[in-house]
């Protein structure tokens, strides 16, 4: 028996034990450490990296990497092999994200190396396929950093001085989705106030000059037409992205010859009062001025998806709050995105995408895609092309003839060049309504199993809509009573099915008290009974307030019912008594000796509180403009319970 409880007792120890080594495991932080070794004038960089934990059902796991070497260059390879221009001491940095993965990105501490070979030659070969580019290192999640990283390349024949600006932080969000953490620049890039913008004249001769402090409107701004590429409007671009961005920086550099390339670095803190929605596309702006005596320059837009998980294969849409108002001009954007995850290239990718009801599938216009490609025609063709079919509910997007390397595919060092997106306009249907969508995409790549992204959101704003009500209340269990009202309501704007709605009346009513009539005998000087009859009448003039509050269903674009709750009471109440004295002689009424009427006066205000609860039915434009209703108000005090009978018109 002693043998018996030794073992449980050690089981239970051993048990403890291990479940106290899986919680210490759990607190161990995530790293990912730089390994370098020295080969001749060169560098060779590799990453150690914590074991990924594979997300159930997702594609298999792995890690994209991000270098900075310090020397105003950067890799996106695993293992990048760096020549330094000159020896001296440098401080690398590694972001790694890992993709399908349960646990958070590793964090890496930079590594100082000391360079003593170098390598005069090193990184003059052109890398950039255009002029301006906006990069990224990983989409941003709240409370994780990135890296945007700002290129630039003079393509002017002269050597020139110029300037650069980076907005970020959208009007249209309330919190900031970014916090600027880190600026690094290795080419002299002089941060400048931001108090001024000076415009300069422009190459072809601007018909204006101007100089506009950044606190100030723009005065005689004209709008010329521009290139796709190369703008002239500096002072336009500039002020139309102060108005959609909240923050941004300024630059100036100097010396920058003919087809030299330069990077600017970027970390930005995401903070945890950011955007959530996971579907939203936010963007950030680059505008490039290659010769500050010129205002010719570049703009870049980059679009970013907020993510909770770095999964490459996502979709998002810019209609993630939209007003209903205006909203009938407004083009939906989405984007889909996908990575081909194989072992080899994918030749067939096929994207098949819910199109919600409120949208009209036939106005959808591709207008961007990776792989580069041709829309294909009617008939069937050879060469690479994107193909658009529909079903009932969905847009089927195909990639032919393509070829789109897979991330474990041997020699593929560029995790970028596995990835592979859609953009596609669409506009709302003639018949919507104010109803929250939702679509996601099944991703297949020629004949493997779907992939399901994420799904993407459109949701509109509440508004506001202000009615103008006017009516009548009829009081059935008080005398003479008549009650006019006109009032105000508030409700969401257009709502589609169930919305909250306030009212604020005021109405004047009139009405009376029955008529209250007491006898009595009294005894007269000479001892002798007679009848004396008191009349006694009430009336009342009040200013009431009514306020009620309720719940409202539209049935149908014409009839809408509604019930709730309602408070009312006199802001003004007078009250006036009249009292009528009648003496009969004898204890009969048959003769009448005298009578005398006297009146009295009592005004009150903030009184007679009444609740109830009311039941409504309105017919005509539920949603928005006229119509008339009906509505019986249950008062809890005795003789005010009312039918109300109004005319309301909703803006």
């Amino acid at each position: 028996m002693r043998s018996f409880f030794t073992f449980i007792l050690l089981c239970c120890c051993f048990q403890w034990l291990s479940a106290q080594k899986v919680r210490s495991q759990d607190s161990i932080p995530r790293v990912a450490r730089i390994i370098h070794q020295v080969e001749g004038d060169a560098i060779q960089f590799s990453p150690e990296t914590p074991t990924l934990e594979q997300i159930a059902g997702a594609p298999k796991a792995f890690y994209t990497y991000y270098w900075e070497f310090d020397d105003g260059t950067y890799s996106k390879e695993k293992n990048p092999k760096h020549s330094y221009k000159s020896p001296g001491d440098y401080e690398v940095k590694l972001w790694a994200t890992n993709h399908y993965d349960t646990g958070k990105p590793p964090s890496s501490r930079p590594k100082k190396i000391t360079v003593t070979q170098a390598d005069a030659s090193a990184n003059d070969s052109a890398s950039m396929t255009e002029d301006f580019m906006l990069q990224r290192n990983r989409e941003p999640m709240p409370e994780e950093d990135i890296v945007v990283i700002m290129s630039y390349k003079n393509y002017l024949n002269d050597t020139t001085n110029g300037k650069l600006f980076l907005f970020y932080n959208e009007h249209k969000y309330k919190a900031d989705n970014f916090i600027m953490e880190d600026i690094r620049a290795y080419h002299n890039e002089k941060r400048t106030p931001k108090a001024n913008f000076v415009y300069t004249n422009a190459i072809d001769d601007f018909e204006y000059s101007l100089l506009a402090s950044a606190e100030k409107d723009v005065l005689n701004l004209k709008a010329k037409p521009q290139d796709s590429t190369i703008k002239t409007n500096l002072p336009l671009t500039l002020e139309e992205s102060k108005s959609y961005y909240r923050n941004y920086e300024q630059f100036e550099f100097n010396n920058l010859k003919p087809n030299e390339e330069r990077h600017l670095f970027f970390t930005l803190k995401t903070p945890p009062e950011m955007l959530k929605d996971t579907s939203a596309i936010i963007s950030i702006r680059g505008v490039y001025v290659p010769d500050v005596n010129f205002d010719n320059h570049k703009v870049k837009d980059m679009e970013m998806e907020i993510v909770t998980s770095h999964d490459p294969n996502r979709m998002a849409s810019n209609g993630t709050f939209m007003s209903y108002r205006t909203v009938r001009f407004k083009t939906l954007k989405y984007k889909i995105k996908f990575q081909n995850n194989g072992e080899g290239p994918a030749r067939t990718i096929r994207l098949e995408t819910d199109i919600p009801d409120m949208l009209d599938k036939s106005t959808i216009e591709v207008t961007d895609m990776y792989p580069k490609c041709d829309i294909c025609p009617k008939e069937e063709v050879n060469y690479s092309c994107l193909d658009t079919t529909f079903t009932d509910t969905q847009a089927i997007f195909t990639f032919k003839n393509i070829y789109l390397p897979g991330s474990e595919q041997k020699n593929v060092k560029e995790y970028d060049s596995t990835k592979g997106f859609v953009t596609y306009h669409i506009k709302f249907a003639k018949d919507f309504h104010k109803q929250k969508t939702k679509s996601r995409t099944a991703i297949i790549f020629d004949k493997n199993e779907p992939i399901i992204t994420n799904y993407s959101t459109t949701r509109f704003a509440p508004g506001i809509s202000i009615g103008a009500k006017v009516g009548y209340n009829a009081f059935p269990d008080l005398k003479n009573s008549e009650s006019y009202f006109l009032g105000a309501t508030i409700s969401p704007y257009k709502s589609y099915r169930w919305y909250w709605q306030a009212e604020l009346l005021n109405s004047f009513h009139k009405y009376s008290d029955d008529t209250e009539t007491t006898d009595e005998l009294v005894d007269s000087a000479q001892g002798l009974l007679f009848l004396q009859r008191t009349t006694t009448n009430n009336s009342y003039h009040n200013v009431d307030w009514e306020i009620p509050v309720l719940v409202r269903y539209n049935i149908n674009n014409y009839i809408g019912v509604g019930a709730g709750l309602q408070g009312m009471f006199s802001i003004s109440e007078k009250q006036t008594q009249n009292v009528l004295v009648e003496q009969f002689e004898g204890v009969t009424d048959n003769f009448l000796m005298n009578s005398a009427t006297y009146s009295n006066e009592n005004k009150n205000g903030f009184t007679n509180f009444r609740t109830g609860l009311l039941v409504d039915v309105t017919a005509g434009f539920a949603r928005i403009g006229p119509s008339i209703g009906a509505r019986y108000v249950l008062n809890f005090k005795q003789d005010f319970s009312y039918w109300q009978f109004y005319a309301i018109w909703k803006f």
